[in-house]
Parts: structure tokens; C-alpha cells; sequence
């Protein structure tokens, strides 16, 4: 009915700012995307080091570190799901023969560790992304570079901080800014592995617009916390590209 519907203004922002569970998918998300994305970048790096090494089966062990990256998002859910389960999940059985654990913990069913859990399963999946960006940045640098080095007798962390760093800096600011805008928008995880739940202790933005719009049939609202989130990643990528314009500068 073209005439069912009336203009409402900005009725529905208004709403979902007195509404307390959109101020706790807000803070959620921020811990959800700086975690994962920190840790990611941290692994990462320290995997690039690694592989940038001659060693032998170094190209078996570059081949395996891409499969978290390239397992599709819903089987990395309902494997780290069924690893993490209460009952019978690996983790809690390795960590209970290690002596750290005296009984099986319910890691995606109680809120203090539902959301730790499902970050854990994406830096696992996120972490060759940075790996193998920072890997390819980390072979561009001259050689002469490094002979210069070892001439001036530099050791490895003046050689990682003076040499490698610089040239590592504008694909680390990339590479992370990528990885902020996907893990804001990235839901399939959270969704498969908890729903946002228990309670709303691992709720995201993008979980609540989607239980907003479809399980509770309130369209407006849901697309109003799609558009909020629109312009708070606006924000951190104007931020991103100036920091990165003034970086370009030093570059």
C-alpha cells in the first residue's frame, strides 16, 4: 500500500539513541574491531619476520599459513564453535589435560568469555591476511640495504627498526585500514557462533541492525544503525587517509 507508510523524520535515530543496547553493540564493536585488527597486525608481523627467514619447507609453511584466510567464514565459525564447545570441544580437553583447567568452561555460553571467544576464531582466520601483505613488503627491500647494515655492524632489531619498519609502515597503515572497515562490517562469525549472545555480551553493530531488520521486523531501525555505522567508519577512514597523506610525506 503506497499510502501505508508515513515520513517519521528522525524518529527512528532518536530512538536508538536513549536506547541503552545500542550504546552496548557500539562499545562491543569498538572492542571487536580494535582486538581483532591489533592482534592480527602483532601476528602477522611476527609471521612475515618468520617466513622472510631461509629455512628449509619454508614454501609448505608459507602454503599452509594461508588456509585460515582461505576457509570460508561460516566453516570457520562452526569449527571454532565446535573447538570451543562445553561439553565436548577440543580446547576445553587439551586445556583440562595441561592441568589449566579443573572442569569444562562453556567459552560461547556465559558472557564473560563469549566475546574473547569469537575474536580469538577471527584473528585466527585474519592474521595470514597481514602476514602474507607485510611478507611481499618485506621482499622489496634492497638488499644493498641490509649488506649496508651488516657493514656498520648493526644487529637484527636496529636492522628491523631502521630498515624493515619503514619500509613495513605504508602497508601496515593499509593493510589495517582495510581490515578496521572489514572486521566493523564482518557478522557471519558472531551470528553463526553466538548470535550476539548470550545476552548481548558478544552484540555488534552489525548483528543488532540484522536482528533489528529481521527478527524483530523493525526495518527503520535497522537501517538506521546500517547508516550510523556508515558514518562512523567514514570517520576513521578520513582519519586513516590524512594520517596516511602526512605519512607520505616522511615516506
Amino acid at each position: 500500500m503506497p499510502n501505508a507508510s508515513e515520513f517519521i523524520g528522525l524518529k527512528n535515530y532518536i530512538e536508538l539513541f536513549l536506547n541503552k543496547d545500542f550504546y552496548t553493540a557500539l562499545y562491543r564493536s569498538i572492542v571487536w574491531v580494535i582486538s581483532c585488527v591489533s592482534f592480527q597486525l602483532i601476528a602477522g608481523l611476527i609471521g612475515a619476520l618468520i617466513m622472510d627467514q631461509n629455512f628449509k619447507g619454508r614454501g609448505l609453511v608459507r602454503g599452509i599459513s594461508l588456509v585460515p584466510w582461505a576457509t570460508p567464514s561460516v566453516l570457520v565459525a562452526l569449527m571454532w564453535a565446535w573447538l570451543l564447545d562445553g561439553n565436548y570441544g577440543v580446547i576445553n580437553d587439551l586445556l583440562q589435560k595441561l592441568g589449566l583447567i579443573r572442569h569444562y568452561i562453556p567459552w560461547l555460553a556465559q558472557g564473560s568469555t563469549a566475546l574473547p571467544s569469537v575474536i580469538l576464531a577471527n584473528i585466527w582466520q585474519g592474521t595470514p591476511f597481514f602476514a602474507v601483505m607485510l611478507l611481499a613488503s618485506l621482499q622489496s627491500i634492497p638488499e644493498e640495504l641490509y649488506e649496508a647494515a651488516k657493514i656498520d655492524s648493526a644487529n637484527s632489531w636496529q636492522i628491523f627498526w631502521y630498515i624493515k619498519l619503514p619500509f613495513l609502515l605504508p602497508t601496515i597503515l593499509i593493510t589495517s585500514m582495510l581490515r578496521i572497515m572489514w572486521t566493523a562490517n564482518y557478522m557471519d562469525l558472531i551470528y553463526i557462533m553466538t548470535g550476539g549472545g548470550p545476552g548481548s555480551s558478544s552484540m555488534i553493530l552489525p548483528v543488532y541492525s540484522y536482528i533489528k531488520a529481521y527478527k524483530k521486523l523493525e526495518m527503520g531501525q535497522g537501517a538506521a544503525v546500517a547508516i550510523i555505522q556508515v558514518v562512523l567508519l567514514l570517520i576513521v577512514v578520513l582519519w586513516y587517509l590524512r594520517l596516511l597523506k602526512k605519512r607520505g610525506r616522511d615516506f
